[in-house]
C-alpha cells in the first residue's frame, strides 16, 4: 500500500499562502499538487476499502455465534475482538488522514465514496460511522470553506446513518423506509438480506482460516471456571476472580481498552447519576508511554484515569498494547503489564491490583508472571459484546438476558464506544426496576452495596418509551351535522407536531379525516391497532386526538353519557351512530401500553366514572412513573358549551392553545418533559379566560397515577432569519392573553420537604372541581442543556413577536453558554428587527467567530451591514454565505448585486 510521504506533506505546508485576508472570510483551500492529491485520494481509497472488508468479515463472523457450541462460540468472539481493534486502527488512520487540511480534495472524493459507491449496500456505510463523526466534529473549525462544507456534508451523511441505526433498533428485518435524503442514496435491503449478501463474499470459516495465525489455543479462552475446580490446567481456581462468588442478583460493571478522551468521561456522568461503581481496565499505550530507562511519560489519557479515580471507581491493568498474551513470550507478558502498571501508579491508582488478559486469553506460564507482579486475574461471566453490536437496545437486551439467566455476573463493557454511553442507562435502569445491587472489589473480595436497588435518575433522553402510537381525528364535512371549519387543519397540525417535534414514527400515525373517519374505522383503529400485543408494547404510549361535534345523551336515570361523533353518524341516535365515552373507557383499559392519553376538541358531559389526578409530586416521578399505568383525558369543554372554532392560524382555540403548551409553555418545572398533568394546567386556564369554554381533565379507570409525557425535542432548531415566519398581530396578543390567563390560574400548591409546586382549579371529567397541582421547582439540566432551552423559549418569543423578552432569553443563553454560536446569530436577529443594525452586527459576527459554517449567520451579517450602509463589508459576508448555501432562495438576488453592483440590484433585506 501507498503512503503519502512526509517530504509531501511538509511541502504541501510550505505551499500555502502567506498574503493576509479579510478577518470576516475564511481563507481558500490550500494549494495542492495534481500528484499529492492523487497520491492522498489512492491512500484515502485504499484505507476504506480495507476498513470495509474488517467490517464485512466481522458481521460474517458474528452472525449467529450465539447458537455455536460454547467453545467455538469463544474462538469466534476473540477473533471478532482482534479484527474490531485492528478496525479502530484503520478508521483512525483513515480519519486522522482526511482531517489534514492540504487533502481535503481527496477527502471530498472520500465523502463521495461513502455516499454513492454502487456496489456497496446501505449497512456498509455503518463501516464510516467513527470517521464521518470525526470529520464532522474535526472539520467543522476549518480556517477554509472547503474545509467547512465538507463538515457539513459529513454531518448530514451521520444524520443518515442515525436513520439507518433507528430503523434497525426497530426490528432488524423490517424494510428501510422514509429515510431523510442527504448525500447517501439508500437502497433500503433488509439487515438479513445484508447479511446473506455478505455471506456471497465471505464465510465465517473463511475469516477463521484467513486469520488462523491470530486464534488463540481454544483452551486459553475459557471465561468460567471448569466445573471441577480446575482450567487449562491451572490448579486452584481462586487465583482468578469470577463472578460465580457474587450473591444473587448483584452486579459488578467492569469497562476494558479505555481510558478513551471523551467516552469514558460520559460514562463517569452516567455512573455517577445512579451511584454505580465499576473497574476500569485501562491499556497502558492509551495511559501514556514508558521509556527504555523505565522513566514515565504520562499522555492525555493519563488525566481521565485521574478522573475515573476521582469519581471513587477503580482503575486496573489490561495490559499495554491489547495484545494476544497467551501467545507472547514470557518476557513480554512481563513488560506488558508491568509498563502498564507504572503508568497507573503514576495516575494515582489505588486498591487492589487487577489484571484482564485481552480476549481473556491466558494460559498457566502468563497467569503465573502476572501473578508475581502481585496482580490477580478477573475475568466476566456476562459479556455485552458492545464491540460488534451497533444497537444500543440490543446490547442492553443481551445483557439483562443473560443477568436473569444466572442472577449474578461481572459485566464486561468497553468504555471506547458511542453505543455503550447509549446502552449503559438502560441496563441501569432495568437493574433499578428489578431490585439488583452493585459490588464492588476491595481488599481481595467483592463488596456488596447495602441498597436493595440502584439509584435510578430519570430515564435518559430518548429513552422514555419503548414506542409511540397515535390516532388522530378531524371532521369537516358532516352529512347530518353542521359542518366546521378547522378540525381537519387542527387534526394535521397536532399530527405533524407528534411526527416531527415529539419522535412519533410517521407509520405509527393514524390520521382520519372527512370521510375516513366513520364509526367503524375510527372503532377499528383504536381496537385494532392499539387491541394488537404484538404491535403496542408494554413500555410504549398511546395517543388521542378528536377534533369534531360531541354530543350529550340524558338517560331516563338523570346520568349523562357523553360522545364524539363520526363523520356518519345520524342526528336522532346517538346510542347507535355515535362512540360513547364507555366504548372509549373500555379502549382505554384494554390497551396493553402503559400511558395513554384522550385529548378530545369537542364539549360534552357525562364522562362519569374517573379517578383523581396522578401523583405528579413524587421525588422520584421519572422513575416511577415508568411503572405506573396512565390512563388520562383532557376535553376542551363541557355541555351545553361550543367549542371555540375561530382561534389563530385556522384552528380551534382549544386546539391552538393545546400546540402552544407544547411548544414549551406548558414545562413548568423545566426539566423537558410536559406531563399531562402540566398540559392541563396550562391550557385549561387559558382557554376558558378567553372562550366560552371550561375544559376538563382526570384519569380514566384502570389509571394508577402514571403520567403520560412529552419529551421536548433537544436538536437545535435553526437560527433566525428573514424566512423565519411570525404570527400575526392578533395572534401575537392572543399568544400574550394565553400566557397571562395560564399564570393567573395557578396559585402556590401546599408540598411536603418545600418542594415548589402549583395549584390550578379545573373541571374534572365528572363535571366537578379540582385542584391540581403540578410541580414547578426549577430542574438544573446542566448549563448546556439550559442554555438550548432558553435559546428554544427566546424562538418562541420572537415568532410571538415579544423582542423584549426574546432579547433577554438568547442573552440568558449566552450567559450558560458563552459559546452558544446560534443564540448569537438569533439575538443578532432580534436587535436588527429592532431597528439595530450595528448592534445586530456585532453579534453575527462573535456567530461567525464561534462557527464559520453558520451560513445564516453570514447572510444576516450581510443584510445588517447594509443596512448600516457598509456595502464593502455586506457583499464580503454575501460572498461567503453564497459559497456555503449556493441554492439559497436569496441567491440569484445577491449574485447579481455582486456581478453588477448599483443601487437598481442592491438586495432588499427584511
Amino acid at each position: 500500500m501507498r503512503l503519502v510521504s512526509l517530504a509531501l506533506l511538509t511541502t504541501a505546508l510550505a505551499l500555502t499562502g502567506c498574503n493576509k485576508r479579510p478577518a470576516d472570510v475564511p481563507a481558500a483551500l490550500p494549494a495542492a499538487s495534481a500528484a499529492q492529491d492523487a497520491e492522498a485520494a489512492y491512500e484515502l481509497r485504499a484505507y476504506s476499502t480495507v476498513v470495509l472488508g474488517l467490517h464485512r468479515q466481522i458481521v460474517v463472523l458474528m452472525d449467529g455465534e450465539a447458537t455455536l457450541p460454547p467453545a467455538q462460540r469463544r474462538e469466534v468472539q476473540a477473533l471478532g475482538q482482534q479484527l474490531f481493534h485492528e478496525l479502530l486502527q484503520r478508521q483512525q488512520r483513515l480519519a486522522d488522514l482526511a482531517l489534514k487540511p492540504e487533502l481535503l480534495e481527496a477527502t471530498a472524493a472520500l465523502l463521495t465514496r461513502i455516499e454513492s459507491e454502487k456496489s456497496w449496500y446501505d449497512a456498509d456505510r455503518l463501516a464510516f460511522k467513527e470517521v464521518l463523526g470525526q470529520l464532522a466534529s474535526g472539520l467543522k473549525n476549518a480556517q477554509t470553506l472547503d474545509g467547512i462544507k465538507l463538515a457539513r456534508r459529513a454531518q448530514d451523511d451521520l444524520d443518515t446513518l442515525a436513520e439507518v441505526e433507528k430503523a434497525y433498533e426497530q426490528e432488524l428485518k423490517e424494510v428501510f423506509g422514509g429515510f431523510a435524503k442527504r448525500g447517501i442514496e439508500l437502497k433500503r435491503e433488509k439487515w438479513a438480506d445484508y447479511v446473506a449478501k455478505l455471506k456471497t463474499l465471505h464465510t465465517r470459516e473463511a475469516v477463521m482460516k484467513q486469520h488462523g495465525a491470530q486464534l488463540p489455543a481454544a483452551a486459553d479462552l475459557a471465561p468460567e471456571p471448569a466445573a471441577s475446580g480446575a482450567m487449562r490446567g491451572v490448579a486452584v481456581k481462586d487465583r482468578e476472580v469470577f463472578g460465580d462468588k457474587l450473591p444473587p442478583k448483584t452486579v459488578l460493571l467492569t469497562f476494558d481498552d479505555g481510558p478513551h478522551a471523551r467516552y469514558t468521561d460520559e460514562i463517569l456522568e452516567i455512573l455517577k447519576r445512579y451511584n454505580a461503581p465499576a473497574v476500569f481496565f485501562q491499556l497502558g499505550q492509551n495511559l501514556g508511554k514508558v521509556g527504555a530507562d523505565g522513566k514515565i511519560q504520562p499522555g492525555n489519557g493519563s488525566a481521565v484515569a485521574k478522573r475515573v479515580l476521582a469519581a471513587g471507581h477503580q482503575l486496573a491493568n489490561h495490559s499495554f498494547t491489547h495484545g494476544l498474551m497467551s501467545k507472547f513470550e514470557l518476557v513480554k507478558v512481563k513488560e506488558e503489564a508491568a509498563n502498564t502498571e507504572a503508568l497507573l501508579d503514576a495516575a494515582g491508582r489505588n486498591g487492589d491490583a487487577l489484571f484482564r488478559f485481552p480476549y481473556g486469553a491466558r494460559n498457566d506460564g502468563a497467569l503465573t508472571t502476572i501473578e508475581a507482579l502481585k496482580l490477580r486475574s478477573m475475568m466476566w461471566n456476562v459479556d455485552s459484546l458492545d464491540w460488534s453490536d451497533p444497537i444500543p437496545k440490543s446490547i442492553a437486551a443481551r445483557v439483562m438476558a443473560e443477568l436473569d439467566k444466572q442472577q449474578r455476573g461481572i459485566v464486561l463493557f468497553h468504555d471506547i464506544h458511542a453505543r455503550t454511553v447509549q446502552a449503559l442507562p438502560l441496563v441501569l435502569d432495568q437493574l433499578a426496576a428489578e431490585g439488583w445491587r452493585f459490588a464492588s472489589f476491595k481488599d481481595g473480595q467483592f463488596v456488596v452495596s447495602t441498597d436493595k436497588t440502584a439509584a435510578a435518575p430519570p430515564p435518559s433522553p430518548g429513552e422514555l418509551y419503548r414506542d409511540s402510537h397515535a390516532l388522530v381525528i378531524g371532521i369537516n364535512q358532516y352529512s347530518a351535522w353542521p359542518k366546521l371549519s378547522h378540525a381537519v387543519r387542527d387534526a394535521q397540525a397536532v399530527r405533524e407536531s407528534l411526527v416531527t417535534r415529539f419522535g412519533f414514527r410517521a407509520d405509527n400515525v393514524t390520521l382520519l379525516t372527512d370521510a375516513e373517519a366513520t364509526r367503524a374505522n375510527i372503532l377499528k383503529a383504536l381496537n385494532e391497532r392499539f387491541g394488537d400485543a404484538k404491535r403496542v408494547k408494554r413500555d410504549d404510549r398511546v395517543f388521542v386526538f378528536f377534533a369534531g361535534h360531541g354530543s350529550t345523551r340524558k338517560l331516563p336515570s338523570g346520568r349523562e353519557v357523553g360522545y364524539i361523533v363520526p363523520v356518519d353518524a345520524g342526528l336522532n341516535d346517538l346510542q347507535s351512530d355515535a362512540i360513547a365515552m364507555p366504548q372509549l373507557q373500555e379502549v382505554a383499559e384494554a390497551i396493553t401500553a402503559k400511558h395513554a392519553l384522550f385529548v378530545i376538541d369537542a364539549c360534552y358531559s357525562g364522562l362519569g366514572l374517573t379517578r383523581g389526578g396522578s401523583s405528579a409530586m413524587d421525588s422520584n416521578f421519572a422513575r416511577t412513573n415508568a411503572r405506573r399505568i396512565g390512563r388520562q383525558m383532557m376535553t376542551a369543554g363541557g355541555a351545553d358549551q361550543q367549542v371555540a372554532d375561530d382561534g389563530p392560524g385556522g384552528h380551534s382555540v382549544f386546539t391552538w392553545t393545546l400546540l402552544q403548551a407544547l411548544s414549551g409553555k406548558a414545562d413548568l418545572n423545566g426539566d423537558g418533559l410536559i406531563t399531562a398533568t402540566e398540559l392541563a394546567a396550562y391550557v385549561a386556564p387559558a382557554v376558558s379566560a378567553i372562550a366560552h369554554q371550561t375544559p376538563a381533565f382526570g384519569s380514566l379507570p384502570g389509571s394508577e397515577g402514571g403520567e403520560f409525557i412529552f419529551e421536548l425535542p433537544t436538536a437545535q432548531e435553526p437560527g433566525l432569519s428573514g424566512a423565519v415566519a411570525q404570527l400575526d398581530d392578533k395572534a401575537s396578543q392572543l399568544a400574550v392573553k394565553l400566557d397571562e390567563a395560564s399564570n393567573a390560574g395557578r396559585q402556590a400548591a401546599p408540598t411536603a420537604g418545600g418542594a415548589s409546586a402549583v395549584q390550578v382549579t379545573i373541571k374534572g371529567l365528572d363535571g366537578k372541581d379540582q385542584a391540581l397541582a403540578a410541580p414547578t421547582a426549577r430542574v438544573d439540566a446542566g448549563a448546556r442543556v439550559t442554555a438550548q432551552r432558553a435559546n428554544d423559549r427566546g424562538l418562541q418569543l420572537y415568532r410571538e413577536r415579544r423582542y423584549d423578552e426574546a432579547e433577554a432569553a438568547f442573552k440568558e443563553a449566552l450567559q450558560l453558554q458563552p459559546k452558544f454560536a446560534l443564540a448569537a446569530n438569533n439575538l443578532g436577529f432580534v436587535l436588527y428587527r429592532r431597528g439595530k443594525p450595528a448592534d445586530a452586527a456585532v453579534w453575527f459576527e462573535k456567530a461567525v467567530e464561534m462557527d464559520a459554517s453558520r451560513s445564516l449567520a453570514w447572510l444576516n451579517l450581510g443584510d445588517a451591514r447594509l443596512q448600516a450602509g457598509d456595502d464593502g463589508k455586506a457583499m464580503a459576508a454575501y460572498k461567503t454565505f453564497l459559497e456555503l448555501a449556493p441554492k439559497h432562495a436569496r441567491a440569484a438576488e445577491l449574485q447579481a448585486w455582486i456581478a453588477n453592483p448599483s443601487e437598481g440590484t442592491k438586495p432588499k433585506p427584511l
